[in-house]
């Protein structure tokens, strides 16, 4: 159907979609205002003309998202790393130190390296995880677009990778990753080698992730806040599917959203303003519970 096609392109102009869902369903402009009611949503993004005060504000947020990671249960021995694109010099990143628990996880602990893998002065001056590199630095070179990036070793994303397919539409939620996520199909052991941080790369390509077979699972965003809830969101995805699929019957199957409904709800609710508001509930949890992070 026409209307499906359309909708799925996530386009940010309503202009260059259909006015309404065959349902009649209005197709709107995509932010955070489409959830919100009676007033301005809470949680605005910040506006930085200072990129030094916006470097600050990233970190802060990229060692909130570990403690949120460790709250979780996400922490696989020295395994995982989250990363974020430095916005003073965009052709560098920061990435967490090798072997600090995500619950201990601070601003300053974060690394600053270069596409070479240097680490530069600026940052804390600590070894890194190779495949963490590997990985992340071939997403920053692969999109521009993107800010950061999250990948741990979680339990069921690590379960479902072994199924080597992408997340069922079986729910609302999960709708946020339709036609906008993919599986990297290929796994090439422990990534320590340039060519399968590429390859990973190159499997999320436009999208917002990918599950990487036996492996685990990858998000990117504009934000690390974003990045952040989209991992959080494939997660319980992954395990929202694989208690479906146990609970199914002899013949019976999984029930799907329909392809124009995934793909109005993929629109109105899976940008990257309404992605970054929805991760600062738990970035207020952590703030409550243990506001050392910020240091």
């Amino acid at each position: 159907m026409t209307t499906q096609t359309t909708v799925a392109t996530s386009v940010d102009n309503v202009s260059d979609v259909h006015a309404a869902t065959t349902r009649g369903y209005n197709i709107t402009q995509r932010g955070s205002q489409n959830i919100s009611m009676g007033g301005q949503h809470p949680y605005q993004l910040p506006k930085f003309t200072d990129m030094k005060e916006k470097r600050k504000w990233m970190l802060q947020h990229m060692a909130g998202a570990f403690r949120v990671f460790a709250r979780k249960g996400y922490t696989e021995g020295t395994a995982g790393h989250i990363s974020i694109r430095d916005p003073v010099d965009p052709t560098t990143f920061w990435i967490n130190p090798l072997g600090k628990h995500f619950g201990l996880m601070k601003a300053s602990d974060m690394v600053h390296v270069d596409e070479d893998g240097n680490i530069l002065p600026d940052g804390n001056q600590c070894a890194i995880n190779a495949a963490g590199f590997a990985i992340h630095s071939a997403l920053h070179r692969a999109r521009p677009d993107v800010d950061a990036a999250c990948h741990t070793h979680s339990v069921h994303g690590k379960a479902f990778s072994a199924l080597g397919q992408e997340l069922a539409m079986i729910n609302q939620d999960v709708c946020t990753f339709y036609k906008s996520h993919a599986l990297y199909n290929d796994f090439g052991g422990v990534a320590l080698e340039a060519k399968e941080g590429e390859a990973i790369a190159e499997a999320v390509g436009q999208g917002k992730g990918a599950i990487l077979r036996n492996h685990g699972l990858i998000t990117v965003g504009k934000t690390v806040d974003e990045a952040a809830y989209l991992f959080t969101l494939m997660e319980r995805s992954c395990e929202t599917q694989l208690l479906a699929q146990a609970a199914l019957k002899p013949g019976q199957e999984l029930w799907l959203c329909g392809d124009e409904e995934a793909a109005y709800t993929e629109h109105e609710s899976g940008d990257p303003e309404t992605l970054y508001t929805e991760f600062q509930p738990d970035y207020e949890m952590e703030l409550e519970l243990n506001p050392s992070f910020l240091k």
